[in-house]
């Protein structure tokens, strides 16, 4: 399977950057091909352009899309699987992922219609969605608090809707308070890694 992971964080101290370690450690024990988009790392533009704006706002899909933007719809092309792994900011992913979504997520290609409301996307529909994020609050108190449907309302629902036939949210909550927390998370990263086609088959989550 062609996996395509979408990472998101500014530094590699991170108990988030271990996710993703480990994350990539349980892929590689299967024979699976992997693509990364570090965003950070690729310094990727978050905010849209005016010329952009304009694009999306009236569909003008005949426009060309910033080489950038192609560059991330050719790799969502060569994929079967993507992986989304970022830290909960705020009740959402960072705003270097949300602006992703914003960009490469464009008219013509993730949704709109032609003149006569037939639906044409260009984009290859998905066998699996993944979403996995770290959060410092525990699951608890983010299952209590309605954050968590919250979050999955807005990533599994909206942002990868109907794209991917398989989708399922993986929050790794209660970072801040303790250390066997994270141990459990860490392994956990490396079960969905290596396990990751499995999914694919599962009900969503």
């Amino acid at each position: 399977m062609n996996v395509l992971i979408i990472y998101c964080h500014p530094s590699k101290k991170s108990f988030t950057h271990q996710v993703f370690n480990q994350l990539l450690t349980g892929l590689k024990t299967v024979n699976h091909k992997i693509l990364v988009s570090d965003l950070y790392e690729m310094d990727f533009q978050s905010d849209m352009s005016e010329e952009e704006y304009v694009r999306e706002g009236l569909g003008k899909v005949g426009n060309a899309v910033p080489t950038d933007v192609f560059t991330e719809q050719e790799k969502i092309q060569q994929s079967d699987c993507i992986i989304f792994v970022y830290p909960v900011w705020w009740s959402d992913c960072p705003a270097k992922l949300k602006g992703w979504f914003d960009r490469v997520y464009s008219v013509g290609y993730a949704y709109g219609c032609d003149d006569k409301g037939i639906k044409q996307l260009a984009m290859k529909k998905q066998k699996l969605g993944m979403v996995l994020c770290t959060a410092g609050h525990p699951n608890e108190f983010l299952d209590e608090t309605g954050v968590a449907e919250s979050m999955r309302n807005v990533m599994i629902d909206d942002r990868l809707g109907t794209r991917f036939e398989n989708k399922h949210m993986v929050i790794l909550g209660g970072t801040l308070y303790m250390d066997q927390v994270k141990e459990k998370h860490l392994v956990k990263a490396f079960e969905i890694g290596k396990n990751i086609a499995s999914y694919c088959n599962r009900h969503h989550a």
